[in-house]
């Protein structure tokens, strides 16, 4: 199996590759279209801020590409806010993947919200196996409302959608990678969707 990490300048990009590499598989981190148009999962990480991530993405010809892969996609944390409609961070256009907007937690919470977190109303094959409220490890400012596209809720402040599923689309507001076993198992999930 050919896993391909999106490499853009954004992301915490070695955490997730070893994550991959403890479940038995080799990823490759590329920026280079051919390679990942051929790959049979692709990982789309983001650690940052959503303006200068859609830069990078812009400047390497991977805004227009990743809207059209046809093969499993996951975005992880910034990566999935960037395949929303838009974010209020940076004013930012998205890539339009998932059709809701990300906005910013009030002033009322501690921001970012930063640390473990229970999901809830699980509703997806990435969570095969794994138990409602189990706690991931999220770092954000932002959040993606709940929508029709919510497949996993979290609360802070309010419910908010903690992963988001369209076709062959996934992405998780939390970092799978770096939530112990049961982050794992939904890593392992996804490379067998």
């Amino acid at each position: 199996m050919k896993i391909v990490i999106i490499n853009y300048g954004a992301g915490n990009i070695q955490s997730i590759m070893f994550a991959i590499e403890r479940l038995g598989f080799k990823a490759v981190l590329s920026n280079d279209p051919e390679e990942i148009k051929s790959a049979d999962k692709v990982v789309f990480p983001g650690v940052g801020e959503a303006s200068y991530a859609m830069k990078m993405l812009k400047e390497s010809g991977l805004d227009t590409l990743i809207p059209t892969l046809k093969q499993p996609v996951f975005g992880i944390c910034l990566g999935m806010q960037l395949m929303c409609n838009s974010s209020e961070e940076g004013n930012t256009k998205g890539l339009g993947i998932f059709d809701v907007d990300v906005v910013k937690f009030t002033s009322k919470v501690k921001v970012p919200q930063m640390g473990w977190n229970n999901v809830y109303n699980l509703k997806s094959d990435l969570f095969k196996g794994i138990s409602e409220n189990e706690y991931m490890y999220l770092v954000h400012s932002y959040y993606a409302p709940i929508c029709k596209e919510t497949i996993a809720t979290t609360n802070y402040e309010l419910e908010y959608s903690s992963a988001l599923e369209n076709e062959n689309f996934y992405g998780t507001q939390f970092h799978p990678e770096k939530s112990g076993d049961v982050g794992e198992k939904i890593l392992e999930n996804f490379l067998k969707i």
